[in-house]
């Protein structure tokens, strides 16, 4: 149950939860205003940004425009990108890299010192800044974390787990929390004016992701739990190029690749996507990863042949990818490199507005908890950086608008009822069903039976003790399978073998709360229920 607190008169700071870039930009943001960054693992680690291979999309070139960016946005949305959102985002795309230029990523120039732009899947135009090829994320987030921490403003709680919502007369003070690591573990209220949730999104409800082992829905089921709205949750995007090494996350050959011209061969060296898009390896990222999953399926294989287009220059152009195939005995250099589809975006999350408001007064959100409707049923490749960043900055001028004579720091107290973690018995065995079923079911390919299989396995797990995370991950996993139950046909990275077609009437983003989840799980359980 999401937590009633009476809340400290002192409660006027700013609290941020989670230390990817949507959760540092948003602190660098707000100073010179106080704020309190809570992150589960060191800072620097865990974070879902920290990974990001292929860079930031900005329409920053002479040839194109926002037009032209907002265009290819809607169009890889499948329909139902909210335009307003788009525009507002794509618009203020040059400004949020010229920040963080100024905090120091060094992105790729040319000789003459103007920035490189690459090309990648469904954009119309070369316009996704990098570093080093494929190390954009980290570059950013080495120069947020160093910008962080020179700056006095931001008080850091590294290593503390969010675990409930402190909701009081309707609006949400802050979190409950506890370390992360350590003996007794005891929990803590952290009570704020403003709360802002940047967790991350859901790769680790599913068997197979390239996300880290944080991002496994905490977020999104904390702010269900308390009540909010939650927008697009059954769309869920993998990444159709991840490196098939049989690693737990999986590490990713990054988009860019396929920019640069390689292209997806299976075992007979058959270039098969040129048989199911005109646009062939370059085609939407939906389409991409259901051509993989079906020669993964029939034993023909699937492999990223690099050798042509990158050749002798791939550890150089791109060091992370070779590092992984190397590491593994492959050398992409002289041997493609096998592949697998693997959860890597999730589209959906908590619903906020061009502030990052949510539904919950109090409460703010950034980066892939949420779900904007920049994204629709299909991420554009690059666009999850920029969306961070630019709603990141618009949190900031919202809090400070109505904080910024009167922030404070973040008031702390003892729970009463307090008591160490408990150890449940078996979780770990739990989690793993949860992954294998959430991959099995409710992955690239779903339809009814599947997904009420689903439906029943989360409940049955919901009546056995669970750890405050573990419940979290339940309620994010019970959300995204509900919605696609409801949603009968075929959108984005929603893809139904049951209704395998697009339909009119379900031509609109999906908002639902818990409860109406629960609704619907019910009705999808019920006897002699087959849709």
């Amino acid at each position: 149950m999401t937590r009633s607190q009476s809340v400290p008169e002192t409660a006027t700071g700013i609290l941020i939860v989670g230390g990817g870039l949507a959760g540092l930009f948003a602190a660098l943001k707000l100073a010179p205003l106080p704020v309190t960054v809570l992150t589960t693992a060191p800072l620097g680690e865990g974070a879902s940004s920290a990974w990001a291979q292929g860079g930031i999309a900005a329409a920053m070139s002479v040839d194109d425009t926002f037009d032209k960016h907002v265009a290819d946005t809607i169009e890889a949305g499948a329909g139902i990108v909210d335009e307003d959102v788009a525009r507002a985002v794509v618009s203020q795309g040059p400004d949020r890299i010229h920040d963080l230029l100024a905090l120091g990523v060094p992105f790729d120039r040319d000789l003459a010192g103007k920035l490189m732009l690459s090309r990648e899947a469904a954009h119309s135009e070369h316009r996704v800044v990098r570093v080093k090829g494929d190390m954009a994320g980290r570059a950013i987030m080495a120069a947020l974390v160093a910008a962080v921490r020179r700056t006095p403003s931001i008080t850091l709680m590294e290593e503390f787990e969010a675990e409930e919502l402190i909701v009081t007369d309707g609006k949400v003070r802050g979190v409950v929390a506890r370390p992360a690591i350590g003996s007794g573990r005891e929990r803590i209220a952290l009570h704020a004016a403003a709360t802002v949730l940047c967790t991350g999104g859901i790769g680790h409800l599913y068997a197979v992701t390239t996300n880290p082992e944080q991002a496994c829905g905490e977020g999104i089921g904390m702010a269900a739990r308390a009540g909010a709205l939650i927008a697009d949750p059954e769309f869920v995007q993998y990444h159709p190029t991840a490196i098939d090494i049989g690693r737990d996350p999986a590490p990713l050959a990054t988009e860019a690749l396929r920019g640069e011209g390689a292209h997806l061969v299976n075992r007979a060296g058959e270039r098969f996507m040129l048989a199911l898009h005109p646009d062939g390896e370059l085609a939407p990222r939906d389409i991409v990863a259901r051509g993989v999953f079906a020669e993964v399926m029939s034993n023909r294989g699937a492999f990223l042949d690099c050798r042509t287009a990158i050749g002798s220059h791939f550890a150089e152009e791109f060091p992370s990818v070779y590092a992984s195939c190397m590491s593994a005995g492959i050398d992409p250099v002289t041997a493609p490199i096998p592949v697998v589809p693997a959860v890597h975006y999730h589209m959906g999350g908590i619903a906020v507005d061009l502030n990052g408001r949510t539904s919950l007064p109090g409460l703010w959100a950034a980066g892939e908890v949420t779900a904007t409707g920049i994204h629709g049923a299909n991420r554009l490749a690059s666009n999850s950086l920029l969306e961070a960043a630019v709603f990141a900055a618009q949190i900031a001028s919202d809090i400070a608008a109505s904080l910024s004579d009167k922030a404070g720091p973040i008031a702390t107290s003892a729970l009463p009822d307090n008591v160490a973690d408990p150890t449940i018995t078996g979780e770990a065995d739990r989690i793993a069903l949860l992954r294998q079923t959430m991959s099995a079911d409710v992955g690239v390919i779903r339809n009814a039976e599947g997904l009420k299989h689903a439906l029943s396995v989360v409940a049955a797990l919901e009546k056995e003790p669970a750890s405050a995370s573990f419940a979290n991950m339940l309620v994010a996993a019970k959300l995204i399978t509900a919605a696609a139950w409801l949603r009968r046909e075929s959108r984005g990275g929603h893809f139904r073998s049951d209704f395998p077609k697009p339909l009119g009437e379900w031509k609109h983003r999906t908002f639902l709360t818990l409860a109406e989840a629960d609704a619907a799980r019910e009705k999808a359980l019920a006897p002699r229920n087959a849709a």
